[in-house]
C-alpha cells in the first residue's frame, strides 16, 4: 500500500511532490480538519502571518533541529505574547533580544529576535505587546522573521498546536485504512 505523508498546518494539506494546484486525479481526497485552538491562544504577530519555516525537532535533545516556527513579517512589527501569562525572560541570549511567556499547564513560549518591552516578572494578556521584532534572524527568506518557540516542561512542542494546526499524518493514497 502506497502512503502520503500529509502535514495540517494552517487549515492546508500539504502533499510532498504535488503542486500546490492540488492532489493528482489518482490521489484520494485529503480532508483537513477544522483546527481548533488551545483556549486563550492565537497568533504572536497581528493578522495571519505565512510560516517561512516548520518545527523540525531533532531526534534526540542535543542534536541540531528547529524547535519552533519562523514567522514571516516586517522589522518594528508589534510581537504579542501568545496567551496569557508571566513573562520569565526578556533580554538577551546570544546577542538577540528574547522574551519568554510561562503560561498554565507547563507550556512556556518564547519569542526572539525582539526588542523586548515588557520585563521578566510582569503579568500578560493574551495578545498584550511584549516587543518589537528586530531583522536578521537567520535564514529568513523576508525582511524579519519571527521564531516561534513552545516547550511543556523540557519538551519541545510545535507551536502551530496552540492554534489548532501542526499535526502531521500518513493516509494510505487508494483510501483503505492502516490496521491497528
Amino acid at each position: 500500500m502506497r502512503v502520503i505523508a500529509v502535514i495540517l498546518a494552517l487549515g492546508v494539506a500539504f502533499v510532498p511532490g504535488v503542486p500546490a494546484s492540488g492532489v493528482p486525479a489518482s490521489a484520494a481526497p485529503v480532508v483537513a480538519r477544522a483546527p481548533v485552538p488551545v483556549a486563550g491562544f492565537g497568533w504572536p504577530l497581528d493578522g495571519v502571518p505565512a510560516v517561512t519555516r516548520r518545527f523540525d525537532p531533532p531526534p534526540q535533545p542535543w542534536l541540531p533541529g528547529h524547535r519552533g516556527v519562523d514567522l514571516a513579517s516586517t522589522p518594528g512589527a508589534t510581537v504579542r505574547a501568545a496567551g496569557p501569562g508571566t513573562v520569565a525572560f526578556a533580554g538577551m541570549v546570544a546577542g538577540r533580544g528574547v522574551v519568554s511567556v510561562q503560561h498554565a499547564n507547563g507550556l512556556r513560549t518564547t519569542y526572539e529576535p525582539v526588542e523586548p518591552s515588557v520585563a521578566a516578572g510582569a503579568a500578560v494578556a493574551a495578545g498584550a505587546p511584549i516587543g518589537a521584532l528586530v531583522a536578521g534572524h537567520a535564514g529568513c527568506p523576508v525582511a524579519a522573521c519571527l521564531h516561534w518557540g513552545l516547550r511543556r516542561g523540557e519538551v519541545y512542542v510545535d507551536p502551530l498546536t496552540l492554534l489548532g494546526f501542526g499535526r502531521v499524518r500518513l493516509l494510505p493514497l487508494d483510501g483503505a485504512q492502516e490496521p491497528g
